[in-house]
């Protein structure tokens, strides 16, 4: 008599001798050993966020995976996320690295099944990508790959309790003799068992995730911090803001930008949390002296205010990457000073706590453009997505090469000697702002009654300002716009213009006149690599 054969590991046990169908890619155990595999993805995640909570943000999988995948990207790529999800980029981001994770994770779950070699090579080789990608991180140290660590060998004891128990679950051909089986003659493991294992562990996933992000927050009092702190007088306060800067055009943004609808656009996918108090900024490299400056010695400093509109490199034309506030900081000229640069240097190479660098003109840094080393933003401590507790805000340069957030390093060096972290990516050395107009009201494809429409929007050309905006119905005449008051040179302008509409299909074109009679080209080019250019076109209709 025989003894019936043990199930071996990756194969399905059969009822006597009855030959069964191969089962389909996507159906019955091979749809649950993927199922096996997103239970297991989820388990690595989960322990590596719960234990992450410990180490920096910066090691946890999610975050050191999307950091190396931005750091990758093409510039066609970057500007075509911008441009299609603007400041949502990030968020895209994840949306894209869940559903990879997702496929990558039901495919391991079905080679474990058939084949438990080749199943754990695949989860150790990922895994190894996770490590990689975090011990590269700038600012993170290799303890900080303990998470990751952790997490994939939790991801693969999840993986090996679910094949198991798939491994010796018995597909019973649906007939009336197998029906009425008795209990012994039952598979050992049912489908009902693997479901209610699965579901277990998903829901205890999803627990320590969210203990995770909990711990995290409560451990973290950068936030705290930065709500007590108590900012300093400036010793050169912002000049007065004159009466008529707002266009009188209604609907037209805000001419002074609040900080919870200031743009962002940066390559952290975690907004990096610096205790100020442990902040250091190092000035070295082609200088005479060294210096390195405390959160204390910036608020000693004699600091100076003043509104400065920023605009991002990858803004497109009409686009709304581009934003106006009252900052507060110390004079980037004064640091410089006390460092002393050598003969010879001609940038400052500025470097992110997570990385991002940009280069900046040396020159462009010791004029009187009050370039400067901001703490403030809009009468607050800035806010930390926008670089708390320091960053950089240049007039009249793309963010790209100047302004640099949560800095901790600026490198006195040369062009020729070092490459910033967009230029390395195909992006310009240098990123003055263009000129530029766009009409905010009426919107594109709007339906307007006919008679008197109000026209309005933005225009800037920091260092330079603008002088004159004029707009162009269809094909007709260029006629100026009414222009609001100017603050200064290194602010927007706002301006407005009324129309008698007629009805019908129009468009409308706006252009602008920089304060050295240079007027706003005409030649679309891309953000890429020195910033957009071209008249935006408004198309509405009157009825």
């Amino acid at each position: 008599m025989k003894t019936p054969s043990t199930p071996q590991p990756g194969t399905t046990p059969q009822p006597g001798n009855q030959r069964r169908k191969r089962p389909a890619l996507l159906s019955g155990p091979t749809a649950l050993a993927a199922l096996a595999g997103v239970v297991s993805a989820g388990v690595v995640l989960a322990v590596a966020e719960l234990i992450g909570a410990f180490f920096t943000a910066r090691a946890t999988p999610l975050i050191a995976l999307g950091s190396t995948f931005i750091d990758f990207t093409p510039p066609w790529m970057k500007d075509f996320a911008i441009a299609t999800f603007g400041t949502n980029d990030k968020a895209a981001l994840f949306v894209g690295m869940g559903l990879t994770i997702l496929l990558l994770a039901c495919v391991l779950g079905i080679v474990a099944f058939r084949k438990w070699a080749l199943g754990v090579a695949g989860v150790l080789l990922l895994g190894a990508v996770i490590v990689a990608s975090v011990v590269t991180r700038a600012s993170v140290k290799p303890l900080d790959a303990i998470p990751s660590l952790i997490g994939t060998v939790a991801g693969l004891v999840v993986l090996r309790f679910l094949i198991s128990k798939l491994w010796r679950t018995r597909e019973w051909p649906e007939v009336a003799s197998d029906l009425g089986a008795k209990e012994p003659d039952r598979p050992a493991t049912s489908r009902r068992a693997f479901f209610t294992a699965s579901g277990i562990t998903a829901v205890a996933a999803a627990a320590a995730a969210t203990g995770g992000r909990l711990l995290s927050a409560a451990r973290s009092n950068v936030a705290q911090a930065r709500e007590a702190l108590q900012l300093p007088a400036p010793a050169k306060a912002a000049a007065a803001v004159p009466a008529g800067v707002q266009s009188k055009a209604p609907g037209v943004t805000p001419w002074l930008t609040p900080n919870k609808d200031f743009y962002r656009i940066d390559t952290a996918l975690s907004v990096p949390e610096i205790d100020a108090q442990s902040w250091e900024l190092r000035i070295h490299g082609m200088v005479e002296q060294e210096v390195r400056l405390s959160f204390q010695d910036l608020l000693d400093a004699q600091l100076i205010e003043s509104h400065v509109s920023l605009t991002c490199v990858s803004n497109p034309v009409g686009g709304n990457l581009a934003g106006n506030a009252k900052w507060l900081g110390m004079p980037i000229r004064d640091v410089l000073k006390m460092a002393r640069p050598k003969d010879g240097a001609d940038m400052v190479l500025s470097t992110s706590v997570d990385g991002f660098s940009a280069s900046t003109p040396l020159e462009v840094l010791q004029d009187d453009r009050d370039a400067m080393l901001a703490i403030g933003m809009n009468g607050e401590p800035l806010p930390l997505e926008h670089g708390y507790p320091v960053r950089m805000v240049v007039p009249g340069l793309y963010g790209f090469v100047s302004a640099t957030k949560w800095v901790v390093d600026l490198e006195v060096t040369r062009f020729a000697d070092n490459k910033a972290y967009w230029t390395q990516r195909g992006w310009s050395e240098r990123g003055p702002i263009k000129t530029m107009a766009r009409v905010e009201v009426p919107k594109s494809f709007a339906k307007v009654a006919a008679g008197k429409v109000a026209i309005g929007g933005t225009a800037w050309a920091q260092t330079r300002g603008i002088t004159k905006v004029e707009v162009q119905i269809d094909n007709g005449p260029w006629t100026a716009a009414v222009l609001s008051a100017e603050a200064s040179v290194v602010t927007w302008r706002q301006w407005s213009f009324d129309w008698e509409a007629t009805p019908g299909p129009h468009y409308i074109k706006v252009r602008a006149t920089d304060g050295t009679g240079e007027v706003q080209t005409d030649k679309r080019a891309d953000p890429v690599p020195d910033g957009a250019s071209g008249w935006q076109s408004v198309m509405v209709t009157v009825e």
